[in-house]
């Protein structure tokens, strides 16, 4: 079985997608479609750009979203089962059916901006921490009582990101050095995500969410927040407003797949992350990217 999975921020790249709107029409036309959607030249961003471009709140997630869709649309995939890491999870539903381009893309969108004001309204922080068990990294959290922090990504075992208030993040540090932390390494990220403090972007999210179209999904998506298979419209939806305020569980979802049966992992978008990340959950397993 044959699982698909999409990228989330940090993928991104200068020179994104102009291989894919060069070569079909059809990905010419999604693009040109992108840019009406978001109101500006996103494409001439994401061909020309620089990296510091590439990194501003409104252009890195559709950016990446866009890729990977367009990706997934010229290969024209047939997924068995999708999973998406964070921003990623958007794409998978575009992949499986749930969400057309445009109303995925707005979503995104949306996601983006009230992110970036969540953050602008709490300056906090993100960090990773490396050569932990997960139980030490979730014991850590919970020693900080005064301050905001909590895991935020369960990427693969030995590297949980933290995520919360800075003194919040800052404490846990230090309290997991002590703890035989290999590395707590500060993220280059704009803010708290997956945590409480991104509570006024998960209402936002929440209203756009509810008014937006969601239809059946083609195979299961393997959601963030529970790392459990959905296929429930309904179920979709609210695992997805619960997302931006809950930790990432990608090591879960990865393994519940295995489970389930995947027998390969299908990166489809920017970069290769995800494939290492697979690799060190399972060693065993099979991975590659989408190919046009």
């Amino acid at each position: 079985m044959k699982a698909y999975i999409f990228p989330g921020q940090g993928s991104q790249f200068p020179g994104m997608g102009k291989d894919l709107y060069e070569q079909s029409e059809e990905a010419k036309k999604l693009f040109e479609k992108a840019n009406e959607v978001l109101g500006f030249n996103i494409a001439d961003i994401m061909f020309n750009g620089s990296a510091d471009d590439l990194k501003q709140t409104k252009v890195t997630q559709p950016a990446i979203f866009i890729h990977s869709v367009i990706l997934a649309k010229l290969a024209n995939i047939k997924p068995d089962m999708v999973a998406g890491h964070s921003l990623g999870e958007f794409s998978s539903l575009v992949a499986n059916g749930v969400l057309s381009f445009e109303d995925g893309l707005r979503l995104v969108s949306k996601r983006a901006l009230a992110m970036q004001a969540a953050c602008e309204a709490n300056p906090s922080a993100m960090a990773a921490v490396l050569g932990l068990d997960d139980a030490v990294v979730e014991e850590a959290c919970k020693e900080v009582t005064d301050e905001v922090v909590v895991p935020a990504n369960f990427n693969c075992p030995g590297q949980l990101v933290i995520s919360g208030s800075n003194e919040g993040v800052a404490q846990a540090g230090e309290i997991l050095k002590a703890k035989g932390a290999k590395r707590v390494l500060p993220l280059p990220v704009g803010g708290a995500f997956h945590s409480p403090l991104m509570e006024p972007a998960r209402e936002e999210l929440k209203d756009a969410i509810m008014q937006t179209q969601f239809s059946q999904p083609s195979c299961p998506v393997y959601q963030n927040f529970n790392a459990e298979p959905s296929s429930d419209v309904e179920q979709i939806k609210q695992n997805l407003i619960a997302q931006l305020t809950a930790p990432v569980r990608w090591t879960q979802s990865v393994q519940r797949m295995l489970a389930d049966g995947a027998t390969e992992f299908v990166e489809c978008g920017p970069g290769k992350v995800l494939q290492g990340l697979v690799k060190k959950i399972d060693k065993e397993a099979s991975v590659s990217s989408v190919e046009v």
